[in-house]
């Protein structure tokens, strides 16, 4: 998941508080310096760190006194401090009807304004709007072309002009073109520094283009500077809002979200992936949520709404619930599962799913094993798909040669079966799971997909 090893040592910290059996002065001072622990690894400022666990600590010294469950107000002081700390509120993007409404990419160079160009096209795409890219890095000799390329792979139009050194005759260029859609995203050039030429060149874009939005694209690796580069780029050219990309693989990405944070540029997108899906709107309640293993509802609930018909969705879930189901419906929940992405990322948006101890293989479901698994199903009778218990050594001989499969990987699909079935019983009885268990349900519609 994102920020994986800081999510973790969270985890654990509130582990230790739930199963404590008192809460005393002891027992906040141990919980404060674990946080500082985490924190710091993940590379946030040591000053923020500070200042965020005097708070945690203060509140839980004076407020739970006054609580009759001390642990569970404990956890909730964390989780409301951490969420003040990365931004308190969502912020979403208010696209206007005005066409076109006008989004401007700025960044420095390498940190992934082109190709988040291609996942917003594909986001604003899937909500019915209609899209435009306008390539104005005259300046990298593969901009161009990199944003034409994956312009075309989500079916958006692109314009640029490849010959053109000067940004804004490009702009002026297409100027009258820009009418016919509701989105126009507009890429800029980056440097290896925030220089005076790129201050300038900002400057002149922003005064002609009068963009709606100013994005400012930066990367997860580049940890605590992302204060420093946040708060040049406001000041150059008033930036409305931040990106944070790359957040799936590096450490430093608590620095980067946090270093966004103590500016007024709000971060309200973060790449969490590779693929042109791997965006999602920055939620800090779900965010930290999910840091805690308490689930993302909401985001869980953009991706089937954008994937799979609530009908299916609701049935999927219902099927998932019970445990109890045929080989054709454990196909059918892997194959729209996979629709909404890896199967690991998905059990981080479910609450509780990602301190159960489920098993790699079964999050491991890809193309070509489904595919795989529908042969198999083919050379099956109704009665093996209905009851897969009855699957012995000669009916698997018999559907291995049927459908062109070995018996190994037959045998590997009855026993992802038979683990499915026993997922929930599994996620329930886990040791590490039941003291967290109880602090969730205290918590009942207090925090974000803390609902079971």
């Amino acid at each position: 998941m994102v920020l994986d090893s800081l999510g973790s040592s969270l985890k654990n910290t509130l582990n230790k508080i739930a199963s404590s059996v008192f809460v005393d002065d002891s027992l906040i001072n141990e919980l404060v310096k674990e946080i500082q622990k985490a924190l710091l690894k993940a590379d946030v400022n040591v000053q923020l760190v500070f200042d965020l666990t005097n708070k945690i600590k203060e509140r839980s010294q004076k407020e739970t006194k006054k609580k009759l469950d001390q642990r569970a107000h404990i956890v909730n002081i964390v989780y409301e401090e951490l969420v003040n700390f990365l931004g308190g509120e969502k912020e979403e993007i208010t696209i206007q009807k005005k066409k076109p409404f006008k989004i401007m990419m700025v960044g420095l160079f390498g940190a992934g304004k082109t190709t988040t160009i291609g996942k917003l096209a594909k986001f604003y795409s899937k909500r019915g709007y209609k899209i435009a890219t306008l390539g104005l890095d005259v300046h990298r000799p593969a901009a161009p072309d990199q944003l034409e390329q994956i312009s075309k792979q989500i079916n958006v139009p692109c314009f640029i002009d490849k010959k053109e050194k000067d940004p804004v005759k490009i702009y002026n260029k297409f100027k009258d073109e820009f009418n016919k859609f509701d989105i126009l995203l507009v890429d800029t050039a980056g440097r290896d520094a925030l220089s005076d030429d790129l201050v300038k060149e900002i400057k002149d874009l922003n005064k002609i283009i009068n963009p709606d939005e100013r994005l400012l694209v930066i990367s997860a690796d580049i940890g605590q500077t992302a204060q420093t580069q946040a708060k040049s780029f406001h000041e150059s050219c008033n930036v409305t809002g931040v990106i944070v990309t790359k957040l799936d693989g590096t450490a430093k990405g608590g620095g980067s979200l946090s270093a966004c944070s103590a500016t007024d540029a709000k971060v309200k997108f973060i790449g969490v992936g590779e693929k042109v899906d791997d965006l999602e709107q920055f939620n800090p309640k779900g965010f930290v949520s999910r840091l805690l293993g308490m689930g993302d509802l909401e985001a869980l609930l953009d991706k089937v709404k954008d994937e799979i018909s609530e009908e299916k969705a609701e049935d999927l879930g219902k099927r998932f619930l019970k445990g109890d189901y045929s080989l054709v419906d454990l196909y059918e929940q892997m194959e729209s599962m996979k629709k909404l992405g890896p199967l690991n990322k998905i059990m981080d948006l479910i609450p509780g799913m990602s301190n159960a101890n489920i098993p790699k293989e079964m999050l491991d479901v890809q193309e070509d094993k489904l595919k795989k698994w529908k042969h198999m199903m083919n050379s099956m009778n109704k009665e093996e798909l209905e009851n897969p218990e009855v699957l012995d050594r000669s009916r698997i001989d018999r559907i291995s040669k049927g459908s062109g499969t070995n018996t190994g990987e037959i045998r590997e699909l009855i026993k992802q079966y038979k683990q499915s079935k026993k997922m929930v019983k599994l996620m329930k009885g886990s040791g590490d799971m039941k003291s967290m268990d109880k602090l969730m349900k205290k918590f009942k519609g207090k925090i974000p997909g803390m609902k079971f």
